[in-house]
């Protein structure tokens, strides 16, 4: 039965998950699935959107095969059980390759291949990674140069693994990335280093050779959560979260007849391209379709969208809300979109005016929804086939308990929030990871209720009596950046290395097409003659996080504080989002327009607007994450 009210949530979980008889690991999952789809096309794989008709495809059993060919030849490398596989991958097929094979042969560890060396070499030192998989060295790739720099900071690694992109390549382009990565590995002579689809076509793809028993309890993969600065911290999670949470999606998105076309376009070194397109549907019988190697990010997939899904018939796909309001700029035109049934939008909040706007334009359902890596992937939806409240995360998933909770200062549960009051939201079940890899990041992380532990997300919301849920703020001041998390930290331990520098603090502006960029208020020692420039010049030869750099920085004579003199972020944050009022008001040339911006106990952090009836006011502020009341 699909999920549709949260009433069904409820039916569902009468019956024990134990009485599901869900697969133990990822492994067992993906056999399952191919035993009953084998024939079935699983994977295809689109290199370039101005070719369309080009594609590499691979079925359940050709997918299994090769996936289990990659555990194998990590086995014959060495890797164990508790053995760590780091890959540094752009969205190929290889690259779920290596995921799913990892996971049957030892743990894999997800990195982001677009940080800087300093970041990706302190991830694979914490995480004791005993192989890399990267993309091979090929003329303008320049990620193992990247990483060349830095082997020596690698003792714990102890083979390479190269991709290389000769398999989607032009004939007349072979023989020349043939000899250039000859010519490379000949430089690193006294590293151990393979090609991926050499070690594949020497393994069988019939069995594990391992012989592993793949306990559900054992960790199956590691991703690096919370920013990436400073001590590095890694979420475990488990082949059971995986598994239980591909499950709960699935019930939570009606299930269609098998055979669906998921859209990936999201990188698979996040949680939501690894299992929203790609272990669910591929324990559905469904098929992944991945645009270009770079996703989203690809050059031309957001213009050639609309054909993309009209000449493979796309059902489904995810993204944040930065690719809705991209996908805005661009017409269907006469195509015919009509398989689409519903997008995801996670991530990052949906402002409310593009929500109805992508919906009434194109006539497709979004489900938002909300998750964190610590919890898998996904805690809660709208259910596809029931209400969606605009604004909401929805309902919790089947088998993941959710609640807003009432923490006293020491951080322990004194009771539930009631109805539509603010809490702390918790989370428990059996998506839940298993903690961060080094242990002081686990303190204070659980909090004990009834004599069990939930996880604190550090996320701020409510519950309605319908059970839907809202996000009223994050408590743990994290700036969301188009889905990229920023942790303000690395803005002010940058700017806080300034000698003119005083106090300062970073939070988040809200903007219309990333949601929030990072801006910075600072306080100058007294007699300073730094000017913001100066500062932004300052800041951005320290942060190595692009992403990161603050878009300005406001000098102010002292910062708001608390009575104990600690910085009050509120107020800045509600300074940001009244100057973008007025900005998008004058704008409009619309003067006189009354702006109050203060924490309201049910709604969080809310805009009081008079705007003497401004229709074009309004849409422009509906663009924005932040939540509105307008006066008249």
């Amino acid at each position: 039965m699909a999920v549709q009210t949260f009433a069904d949530v409820a039916a569902t979980e009468r019956t024990p998950l134990a009485a599901r008889a869900l697969p133990d690991n990822t492994y067992a999952a993906l056999q399952a699935c191919a035993k009953v789809h084998c024939d079935s096309l699983a994977l295809r794989y689109v290199p370039d959107v101005h070719a369309l008709e080009v594609s590499y495809d691979w079925t359940y059993a050709e997918l299994l095969s090769d996936i289990t060919r990659a555990a194998n030849a990590l086995h014959d490398l060495g890797v164990r059980q508790d053995d760590v596989v780091a890959f540094l991958l752009p969205s190929l097929p290889e690259t779920h390759f290596v995921i799913w094979g990892a996971e049957a042969a030892g743990v894999v560890m997800a990195i982001n291949p677009l940080l800087e060396v300093g970041q990706i070499t302190e991830l694979l030192r914490a995480a004791n990674a005993r192989v890399v998989v990267t993309l091979a060295p090929a003329p303008g790739v320049y990620l193992w140069e990247k990483l060349a720099n830095a082997l020596d900071q690698l003792p714990s690694v102890t083979d390479y693994i190269w991709v290389s992109s000769e398999a989607y390549a032009r004939d007349s382009q072979k023989p020349l990335l043939r000899t250039f990565i000859q010519q490379q590995k000949a430089l690193f002579s006294h590293l151990r280093i393979h090609d991926l689809r050499q070690l594949l076509s020497e393994q069988s793809g019939q069995a594990l050779k391992s012989g592993r028993v793949i306990g559900a309890g054992d960790v199956s993969s590691l991703f690096c959560t919370g920013g990436t600065t400073g001590a590095p911290k890694i979420a475990m999670r488990t082949h059971r979260s995986e598994v239980c949470n591909a499950w709960s999606m699935s019930e939570n998105l009606q299930p269609q007849a098998p055979g669906q076309v998921y859209f990936c376009g999201l990188p698979l070194f996040h949680v939501n391209g690894q299992l929203v397109t790609g272990l669910m549907p591929w324990t559905r019988g469904d098929s992944v379709l991945i645009g270009t190697a770079q996703g989203y990010r690809g050059e031309g997939v957001l213009e050639n969208f609309w054909a993309l899904v009209e000449h493979y018939q796309i059902n489904f796909f995810s993204g944040v809300p930065t690719v809705y309001s991209s996908l805005l700029q661009h017409a269907v035109g006469g195509r015919d979109i009509s398989s689409l049934k519903y997008a995801l939008c996670g991530a990052a909040p949906m402002p409310v005016e593009l929500f109805y706007e992508f919906e009434r334009t194109l006539g497709v359902h979004i489900l938002e929804g909300y998750g964190l890596t610590e919890g898998a992937c996904v805690s809660s939806s709208n259910p596809a086939g029931g209400e969606r409240r605009v604004g909401s995360i929805g309902i919790r998933l089947p088998y993941q308990q959710m609640r807003a909770v009432v923490l006293n200062e020491q951080g322990n549960y004194l009771r539930d929030a009631k109805v539509d009051e603010v809490g702390v939201i918790v989370i428990q079940g059996p998506n839940v990871f298993a903690g961060y890899v080094e242990s002081a990041h686990n303190e204070g992380i659980w909090v004990e209720i009834e004599s069990s532990n939930w996880l604190n997300t550090g996320d701020l919301g409510r519950e309605d009596a319908q059970h839907y849920f809202w996000l009223t703020g994050r408590k743990k001041e994290l700036i969301i950046r188009g889905g990229h998390n920023i942790d303000p930290k690395q803005i002010e331990e940058a700017l806080q290395t300034h000698p003119d520098v005083v106090m300062c603090a970073a939070v988040g502006s809200p903007d219309v097409h990333s949601g929030e960029v990072p801006v910075a208020y600072v306080q100058l020692r007294q007699g300073a003659s730094s000017t913001d420039q100066d500062l932004l010049s300052f800041v951005a030869g320290l942060i190595s996080e692009r992403a990161a750099i603050p878009k300005r920085i406001e000098i102010l004579p002292a910062l708001p504080v608390t009575a104990i003199g600690k910085i009050f972020k509120p107020t800045l944050q509600q300074w940001e989002v009244a100057d973008a009022i007025r900005a998008e008001a004058m704008r409009l040339g619309l003067e006189n327009v009354v702006v109050d911006v203060a924490q309201d106990k049910r709604r969080g952090l809310l805009a009081r607007i008079g705007s003497q009836g401004s229709t074009e006011l309004r849409q422009a502020i509906g663009k924005y994450t932040f939540n509105v009341e307008w006066l008249n």
